[in-house]
């Protein structure tokens, strides 16, 4: 019954938030800070879900552009991750996004950088576009290196879009980690306990060889595969359950 209860809940408001979303969006289009607009209203849904939260590393995120990498593991992610968003921050999405009805339009007004994967000659275009993007207009962009929602699988390998943005765009990248939150979320469960979002220290990528940026993206995954398994070990004790 709390299941049916919560997701009643969670339809109405989130219907609700997003109706409210796009007509601002339609009065303030592609403003640099409408993403994390976005962001802070969806991250609130985590309430609903009886997540709570903690973040961590925050000394390492600095007051200049970069280009953010998390995990990426389930749909919850849009509430889940929307908390790690910071301010002057934009995403990068499937072009087809743009026509899913209201939530589309919401992720295009909102600035984020729409890409065609089918087509790998626009979608290398769209990485020039990214890097220039992000020095125009002094922002960070949010990427998912995994390119696709890991579902338990754990840290999937990188792909180098992310790396190779950096690069071009003459940043570093800024790993963040999101503790694992599949089969975390339980409907008729009131408390699904905490999850942790670690921002980790930069990371240079001065090259644009094939083989120097798969060492970073190798490098990254490692790092980011290691803090995974430690803040999961924390939260195993503190959530009093695993994700399984």
């Amino acid at each position: 019954m709390l299941g049916i209860i919560r997701l009643f809940i969670m339809a109405i408001f989130f219907i609700l938030s997003t109706v409210y979303l796009l007509t601002y969006l339609i009065i303030r289009p592609f403003r640099r800070n409408n993403v994390k607009v976005v962001a802070n209203t969806y991250g609130w849904f985590c309430r609903f879900l009886g997540l709570s939260y903690e973040v961590r590393g925050l000394e390492n995120v600095k007051d200049h552009p970069v280009v953010y990498i998390g995990n990426h593991q389930n749909t919850y992610d849009i509430f889940t991750v929307s908390n790690a968003v910071r301010k002057n921050t934009v995403s990068m999405g499937k072009k087809s996004l743009k026509w899913a009805p209201f939530f589309g339009q919401v992720y295009w007004l909102s600035g984020n950088i729409l890409i065609d994967r089918g087509n790998r000659t626009k979608a290398h275009g769209t990485i020039g576009q990214a890097a220039a993007k992000i020095k125009q207009k002094k922002i960070s962009v949010w990427l998912f290196p995994e390119g696709t929602r890991s579902n338990g699988r754990g840290l999937l390998k990188f792909k180098l879009g992310a790396f190779y943005t950096a690069n071009m765009a003459g940043v570093p990248l800024v790993p963040v980690v999101i503790s694992t939150t599949h089969n975390q979320v339980k409907l008729n469960r009131w408390n699904n306990g905490k999850y942790i979002i670690e921002y980790l220290p930069e990371m240079a990528v001065d090259s644009d060889d094939k083989a120097e940026v798969r060492k970073v993206a190798d490098a990254a995954h490692e790092l980011m595969k290691n803090k995974l398994a430690e803040l999961d070990k924390e939260l195993a004790e503190v959530n009093g359950f695993t994700n399984k």
